[in-house]
């Protein structure tokens, strides 16, 4: 395939099935690397993502062996970038244009050039809160692609929308976007 893609993941319960994401990636020929929140590695360990992707990966903008990551991975590596899970406070950031982070960074560095897809993962009310979905709005507006949320059994107990699109319908939407 010789296709590069850049997962970024935030913290949600649902991290787990970025590894699986990963794993269909490497699997089906895509070169991955990894871009995690902090709040993402308090559910899945660095060492998983690494073993699965086969790449380093990246959480900050400073202190890497790259001193500007961000332009590198949006302009020059990247063929896609997608947010699996993307939480409500990444959207919510997304949409601002705030760039404090590694993968915020990455998203104005890219400015849609290249594929952005945003996988939503949360609780039922908090995907239907105003700020979300105007935010997800803005965000299509600008050229970026929303996935659908699933319906059904939550982490939190409940049942509704906001579950984390499965491995492999995410991995349908990558490939129609690579095509």
């Amino acid at each position: 395939m010789g296709k590069n893609i850049l997962l970024h993941v935030t913290g949600s319960i649902s991290c787990y099935k970025a590894c699986a994401l990963v794993s269909l990636l490497t699997k089906k020929g895509y070169e991955v690397k990894v871009v995690a929140s902090e709040d993402a590695l308090k559910f899945v360990g660095a060492a998983t993502f690494e073993g699965l992707s086969h790449n380093k990966l990246e959480t900050t903008m400073f202190g890497n062996d790259d001193p500007i990551p961000h332009i590198h991975l949006a302009q020059n590596w990247a063929d896609l970038i997608i947010s699996y899970p993307c939480s409500a406070n990444t959207i919510n950031r997304l949409a601002c244009g705030l760039a404090d982070d590694l993968f915020g960074a990455v998203c104005l560095a890219n400015n849609f050039e290249k594929p952005l897809l945003i996988a939503p993962a949360m609780n039922t009310q908090m995907f239907r809160h105003p700020s979300v979905q105007e935010s997800l709005k803005k965000l299509e507006g600008w050229g970026a692609q929303i996935l659908p949320c699933g319906e059904g059994d939550l982490a939190c107990g409940t049942k509704g929308i906001g579950r984390l699109l499965e491995p492999d319908e995410a991995l349908s939407f990558i490939e129609k976007s690579l095509n």
